[in-house]
């Protein structure tokens, strides 16, 4: 089965950004003159037919108004946040059955679209296939990686996780926590050899950290 929705994840505080969050959320911090959650949004407009959902917690407000017409459907956390786990599983009722793509709202994106390229290589049998990229792509970011790509696929340096995967989301059910990572989902599937990681080919951008922005705006002029 292929994915029709997408989870947005919109909810964390922005704490790296400094005072560029405090008084606004960190998907409406600007990146060449337009919020992150916008340069998100033109990667999924074009790939996902089903529904978009995004979840919100901090300054949660400005982002309902800043989505208002976009077709795009919010869910609040509250009185806490839940993880990407946990705000993946709060979200099901909004996205529907069946696997889903996920993707954080702090990145851009220098090449072909991820999302496309993600749903190319969905294969009958696999969990999850996450999007990596190699260390010498990854703006913005210093890591080793979180991946070896194998196979079997193994923590491990090689490819770093850049938030856009497609999921199967039936296993969260059985997570007795409220709040939770997605690596306690993704803990079994790597035991049972059912994730998989594909490396990006362009380039990607963490825009996580104030540095970040600067970093990405010269990442998005080489790929006009």
């Amino acid at each position: 089965m292929m994915p029709r929705g997408l989870m947005l994840f919109a909810a964390g505080f922005g704490t790296r950004m400094g005072a560029l969050t405090a008084d606004r959320p960190k998907p409406l911090v600007e990146v060449a003159g337009r919020a992150l959650i916008d340069h998100a949004l033109d990667v999924i407009k074009p790939v996902v037919s089903g529904p978009i959902v995004t979840n919100l917690h901090y300054r949660a407000d400005q982002l309902v108004a800043h989505l208002a017409g976009t077709g795009v459907r919010t869910i609040r956390e509250t009185p806490n946040i839940l993880d990407t786990g946990g705000g993946l599983r709060h979200a099901l009722p909004l996205l529907g059955n069946g696997p889903v793509w996920t993707m954080n709202s702090d990145a851009v994106w220098g090449g072909v679209n991820p999302l496309r390229l993600l749903q190319e290589h969905w294969r009958e049998g696999m969990e999850a296939l996450l999007l990596g990229a190699p260390p010498e792509k990854a703006i913005g970011h210093d890591s080793p990686g979180d991946f070896t790509p194998g196979p079997p696929v193994a923590r491990g340096p090689g490819l770093i996780y850049t938030g856009a995967q497609i999921i199967r989301t039936e296993g969260l059910a059985d997570i007795p926590d409220t709040t939770f990572s997605l690596n306690k989902l993704w803990d079994g599937m790597l035991e049972r050899g059912t994730l998989h990681v594909i490396p990006y080919p362009g380039e990607w951008c963490d825009v996580g950290h104030p540095a970040g922005i600067a970093l990405a705006e010269e990442m998005l002029a080489r790929h006009v």
